[in-house]
């Protein structure tokens, strides 16, 4: 209103100006306006000054005569009869023979005749008024004519300038308004977000905590949910602080871990891409860690404006409860079934109590005798796996026909357990290669496999067990150091004395 105002002023003083102009422009004499002579040819300049005021008298009657004569001379014109047209034009035929348009070119031939004639009349051109003419004219005009002229001259230059005033002044304005209204303007703006799972039209948006302030310089402090893809949020231009204030809800009941992270962004304009600047990873947690706090306060930002309605807010609270208890009950289950496993495993003598590797499990069984301990292939006790025995300090242990040490638990209590068995990275080879002693020994195919398997950890193709495990030598070093070293690492760690 203050620039409308101003405007108005400001077109009143250059009316007013105007109008003194004109008025004080009446009263300026001839003699106080300088005019621009330079365009007089200077060569009249001298005859000018020479000739005396009574010339200039005659000079005013001279044209006044001219053009009478002009006037009779044009009215008996107008009186004789029209003369003969081969008197006043001139054919193309009747020219020189040097002037002919169809004259012979040198080498060239002579051109074709010409039928049409060219008539040759006198074209009157446009006078133009010498120097002497345009300065008696301009002496003869009346000085208050003259006046007028000028002052129409500054009236029309004050005018233009007054529009070119306010039209400059109008952008001003526009331009201005159109700042203040985008100042004022909600912009919406992208965020980054990544929720794996995450489905905002089946589940929960994800609800974003924002505080600063904005182009008028107001405090804010909201919430405002956003989809999957960033969108959702509306602000005024400003500053503002972001972060993520709970977890969203999947439908299937996915809570995901909140993520303490926050942003400083700028907001600037609509559409505006701040993915780069605030980017939100939700990762999803083991169902069996998620808390009832975390599902609630993911409920509540579900029922406040995260969820189409406050009854599927609800219906996807308990979702995520009922996923929460099902994996807790899963993870429980598990554990239930691993100590059974773990006491079928554990294994005790009179002397020193071990586990069962669980690589083992399920597919070996023992039998026991004192502090003697044999693990055999399921189903088969005449394959032994190995054989455990307790043997006093001071004593030596000999392993049975075949078999070989592959290592050594010392219990501490004055016993060392020995573990004994065949080499059967080696064994297997020659038997199936038909290397052994007793040539109708051999080993099926699923056998040798899983043998192999049990006591070296690797699982080799029947192909690589016959051809490659240990060379066409059939040397036994490099397949006894397999196995042993194999059951330093699962079995032998576990051999303890008794509690």
């Amino acid at each position: 209103m203050k620039d409308e105002t101003m405007g108005q002023e400001d077109a009143a003083q250059d009316a007013e100006a105007c109008a003194e102009a004109l008025e004080s422009l009446d009263q300026i004499a001839l003699a106080e306006i300088a005019f621009d002579d330079s365009s007089v040819d200077v060569q009249d300049e001298p005859e000018i000054e020479a000739q005396p005021d009574d010339q200039d008298a005659k000079d005013d009657v001279e044209p006044a005569e001219d053009e009478a004569d002009h006037e009779d001379t044009e009215s008996e014109a107008d009186d004789q009869p029209e003369s003969d047209t081969s008197e006043e034009t001139i054919l193309l035929d009747n020219l020189p023979a040097e002037d002919s348009l169809t004259r012979e070119l040198p080498g060239l031939g002579s051109a074709p005749a010409v039928d049409e004639t060219i008539a040759m009349g006198d074209i009157p051109l446009p006078s133009v008024p010498s120097a002497r003419e345009a300065e008696a004219r301009h002496r003869k005009m009346p000085p208050k004519r003259r006046n007028l002229m000028v002052a129409g001259v500054v009236a029309v230059a004050l005018v233009a300038g007054g529009a070119g005033y306010a039209a400059w002044n109008g952008y001003q304005q526009e331009q201005a308004a159109a700042v203040a209204a985008s100042a004022h303007t909600m912009m919406s703006v992208q965020i980054g977000v990544h929720a794996a799972g995450l489905d905002c039209s089946t589940g929960s948006k994800i609800p974003v905590q924002v505080s600063g302030q904005d182009s008028d310089g107001s405090s804010v402090s909201e919430t405002l949910y956003v989809d999957e893809h960033g969108h959702g949020i509306k602000l005024l231009p400003g500053d503002y602080t972001l972060s993520v204030a709970a977890s969203p809800i999947a439908s299937d009941g996915t809570v995901y871990t909140v993520p303490t992270t926050k942003a400083q962004v700028t907001i600037e304009s609509d559409g505006q891409d701040l993915s780069s600047q605030a980017a939100f990873k939700l990762k999803v947690p083991s169902a069996d860690t998620v808390t009832d706090d975390q599902i609630d306060a993911a409920a509540k930002y579900a029922e406040e404006g995260g969820a189409s309605s406050a009854a599927t807010a609800k219906v996807l609270q308990q979702a995520a409860t009922a996923r929460r208890d099902a994996a807790v009950n899963a993870v429980s289950a598990q554990k239930a079934q691993a100590a059974r496993d773990a006491d079928a495993r554990h294994k005790a003598t009179d002397l020193y109590q071990l586990d069962i590797p669980v690589e083992w499990y399920g597919k070996v069984e023992t039998w026991q005798n004192g502090s003697t301990l044999c693990i055999y292939l399921a189903g088969d006790s005449d394959t032994p796996i190995v054989t455990l025995v307790a043997v006093r300090e001071g004593e030596s242990f000999t392993p049975d026909e075949g078999d070989t040490v592959l290592g050594a638990a010392n219990l501490g209590n004055g016993y060392t357990v020995y573990a004994s068995g065949p080499v059967y990275p080696y064994v297997v080879p020659q038997t199936i290669n038909g290397r052994t002693q007793n040539p109708l020994s051999t080993y099926p195919m699923d056998t040798a496999i899983e043998l192999v398997e049990l006591t070296t950890g690797n699982r080799y193709t029947y192909s690589q067990i016959k051809n490659v495990l240990v060379g066409k030598d059939g040397k036994a070093n490099a397949a006894t150091k397999l196995e042993t070293d194999y059951l330093a690492q699962i079995l032998l760690p576990s051999i303890k004395a008794l509690d």
